[in-house]
Formats: structure tokens, sequence, C-alpha cells
């Protein structure tokens, strides 16, 4: 095994890539796009901290339980007959609560204990699917949302139907919608659900988030307010919890007319009141309410592993987080991230409230964001590859964005023992030539073209970014 690079220990590499100038300042930032393999194909990273993990917009965050409550379907693909289990997941929610969820990503694998998050439909395969306002149709007119199955099987002309046939035939009818696939539900009355369902469906919109931030980072100069951050979320009431060492340094969280701030609702609007005599700095910013999230909402796993759809929520705890930065002057960053699959990469946007340009180069584009500009810049990504890159800044600025890209429904499903398990669906792992549970093993014979891959992204599709402040104004870039 080769073991991964991390953004810490690239950066401690490139130490010495230091850019000096007339009247300069040292090097702002080294990133490194490590082109790290899912988890199991390389080494895995150690566990990540508070401040280090995945980004993430917003919402629920939970843990893969496994597959509850499944029948058994047959996936026709290819001139062949693969025999999955298909039903309802259910997650554990960080902080309390429970997610009953569908896969809506059959051939992709899941991973045990995986970590999720709520995600919005755009930074998932469903965001190109002209057809998952129909899936969402399926979710509320279905098991568990229907919990009366004698009632949806009269609906569906399906005779009699149970929990697990009504997963299942629930399933089925989402994987035709999601996945674009021939499938069928083994038992009678499961399909005849799914084929009512399948037919009956309609378009419907994206349900939104249950807790976000707008923006989800912000910058300004010491003295001012920084803000505004704009509340979206379902909760009646949002717990608002100041940065951990706001009452040293005076920081304060603030309405709009000053008032300080402890709690909000939908639409309020928050700032960060920041006092004149303020060290350059940054903090983080967190809300925190217990609702019941909203049918429909996408999970993602924050390492590799097969997309989810919300069936039912019991009241859970939902978070989101802002980060903020401030100085004197010079420049002054805001930076975000945010998966954009439809063009194949990660949304870097840098944000600039300082009164001195912030410089930087990217995939070896050079960039000039203007004192009071904010501007976006794709990093283009392989498909299923995590990624895992830190930019630091002037004043202990320091922002890390890590995740995997996963947009697309693509590979192939393998077959499924003959006693289906109590954990992540095993039919969707895949299996090598001789039949092995490749999720299981963590290896196979593509191991070592996998790993040639790997480095290759390392050494080649890795990209070092190098981010420079100067207090002499460089020539814009493109």
């Amino acid at each position: 095994m080769f073991a991964a690079f991390s953004a810490s220990s690239a950066s401690a590499a490139l130490s010495a890539l230091s850019v000096r100038g007339r009247g300069a300042v040292r090097l702002a930032a080294t990133v490194l796009l490590s082109g790290l393999l899912a988890a199991g194909s390389i080494g895995a990273a150690a566990p990540a901290e508070a401040d280090d993990a995945p980004q993430h917009t917003g919402g629920a965050s939970a843990t893969l339980g496994g597959l509850a409550t499944f029948d058994r379907a047959v996936l026709h693909e290819g001139g062949q007959d693969q025999e999955l289990p298909a039903g309802l997941f259910e997650m554990t929610v960080d902080g309390g609560g429970s997610l009953k969820t569908y896969c809506v990503d059959i051939h992709n694998p899941t991973q045990e204990q995986a970590r999720y998050l709520e995600t919005p439909w755009n930074q998932t395969s469903l965001g190109a699917n002209t057809n998952a306002g129909r899936i969402r149709w399926i979710l509320l007119h279905s098991y568990p949302q229907v919990d009366d199955l004698t009632a949806l099987a009269d609906r569906a002309g399906a005779g009699a139907l149970t929990e697990r046939t009504a997963a299942a035939g629930t399933q089925v009818a989402i994987w035709r919608y999601s996945d674009g696939v021939d499938v069928e539900a083994v038992d009678p009355a499961a399909e005849k659900l799914a084929d009512w369902l399948e037919k009956k469906a309609k378009d419907l919109g994206e349900p939104r988030a249950s807790l976000s931030l707008q923006p989800n980072a912000v910058s300004g100069k010491a003295g001012g307010r920084l803000g505004p951050i704009t509340v979206r979320t379902d909760a009646d009431r949002v717990t608002v919890t100041p940065p951990a060492d706001a009452a040293a340094t005076g920081i304060k969280v603030v309405a709009k007319d000053g008032a300080p701030v402890t709690s909000a609702v939908d639409g309020s609007q928050l700032y960060l009141d920041i006092p004149s005599g303020a060290a350059d700095g940054t903090a983080s910013l967190s809300l925190q309410a217990t609702t019941s999230v909203p049918v429909g909402r996408a999970f993602a796993g924050a390492t590799r592993s097969q997309t989810q759809i919300l069936a039912g929520s019991s009241r859970s705890t939902v978070s989101a987080t802002v980060t903020a930065a401030w100085g004197k002057s010079g420049p002054i960053p805001a930076l975000s991230a945010r998966k954009n699959c439809a063009k194949g990469g990660v949304d870097i946007t840098a944000g600039n409230t300082g009164d001195q340009p912030f410089t930087f180069e990217l995939m070896g584009l050079r960039y000039s964001i203007a004192a009071g500009e904010t501007r976006t810049v794709t990093v283009p990504l392989p498909e299923d590859r995590a990624y895992d890159f830190t930019i630091t800044g002037p004043g202990g600025f320091s922002k890390t964005f890590k995740g995997v890209l996963d947009c697309k429904t693509t590979g192939q499903a393998g077959p499924v023992p003959d006693q289906p398990s109590s954990g992540p669906s095993p039919a969707l792992m895949g299996a090598d030539a001789d039949g092995e549970n490749l999720a299981a093993t963590g290896s196979s014979g593509l191991t070592p073209v996998i790993a040639g891959v790997a480095i290759a992204l390392v050494l080649v599709g890795g990209a070092v970014i190098v981010l420079v402040r100067r207090k002499q104004t460089p020539p814009a870039g493109d």
C-alpha cells in the first residue's frame, strides 16, 4: 500500500516555496489536491478533526446503520439477471435522531458505518436527473410515509403488503427513476406497488434544507459587523452558539439593530460584531436546532458510499456553521466551497472585504480578487475521488476542504448472498472474479491499477496551489 498524502504534510514539504518581492509578504498559503481514492483503495486517512470535516452546507449529519427493512428485487442488465436486496436503510443522526432512507445510486457501493451529510440535489446525481421530482412524489405517497399498508395495497391493486414488500416495491420504483434501470421486485405485490408508483408519480420540487446559512463564510475589518448571515430552516427555533473565545475577545453575535442574539428563526439575519482593537483572526459561528428533516432531502457520503434520499425522519439534531475572518488592512479573504456536479468539480468562492487585492494561483492560472469583489473558481476533479486540501492566510486564516465528488450513478452491481445481511446493501459492494466481496476485503486484482492511477493523480492530476499576498497590487489575472 502507498501512504496517502495529506494537505498538512504537503504544506510542510513545500514550506521552502516562499515568494518574496520588493515589499512583499511571505507566502500566504499552500494547497495540495491530493487525488486520494475512496476509503479502502489506498490507505485510510486519519480521522478528521472537528474543524477538518467535509464541507457541509448545513442540515443533518448521520451514520449509516444498515439495510433494515427489505425484500428482494432482480436487476436485468447486460443480458444477465442479478438478485439484490431492496428496501429501507436506517441512519443515526449526530446529536440525536434517526433517519430512514432509500438508495438513489444502485451501482455504487455502500460502506459500513459511512458518514452521510444532508446535501442539495445539485451536488448529487439527482441534480441532472429530470425525474428527481417524481422520486420525491413516490416517497410522499408510499411506505413509510404511508403506514396504512392495507390502504396502500388497495390503491395500488397490490393485494396484501407487508413492511418488507412495501419497502421493496417503493425502492424498485425509485431505482427506475434514479438510475434508469430495468429492475423488478421478486414479490408480486411489491412489483404491483412499484408499477403503480412509477405510473402515478408526478414532478415535485426539491425540499429546502432543514437548516442552512447564507453565506457560510464572511469577512470584514475589525471594528465592524460581518454579515448579514441569513438563517433558513423549518425548525421553530435555532440555538445560536457564539465563537468559543467570544467572551475573551469581545466578539458578539448581534441582530441588525445591534441587539445580542442567542436564538434565531427562519429568515433571521445575524452579524458578528468584531471589536475595533481585535487582532487579525478567524472564528466559527454555529447554529443548532431539533426538527424533522424534510422528506426528499438527499444524503451524500462523506466518503464514497451510495447516495441516499430521505424517506422518513424522527425529530433530529441539525446544524450549520459559518466561518468568519477579519483584519485591520490588506486583503481579508472569505473562502467557501461546494461540489459542482454540472461542471465536474468543486467551486471555490473567494471573497475579499479588505482594502488590497487578494491574489492567488489556481491550476496554473493567476486570479486577483479586488477589494470588495467575490469570485468563484471551479477546480475540476475526477469522479469518485476524494479530495483534501487546506488554504491558509494572514491572521491565522485557515480553511480545509475535503470530501468526495460522487455525481454519477455508475458501476456494476454484484450478486447478493443467500442470507441478507443486516449491514449496508452487500449486493452493491461488487465482487471480483472469484465472487469475493471487494468492500469487505478492500483489495482485488485491480489494486495495482488503482494504486497506479492514484500515484498519477498525486504527481500529475494533483495540483499544488499557492496563494500569495503582496502589499504591492499585482497585475490582475484571468
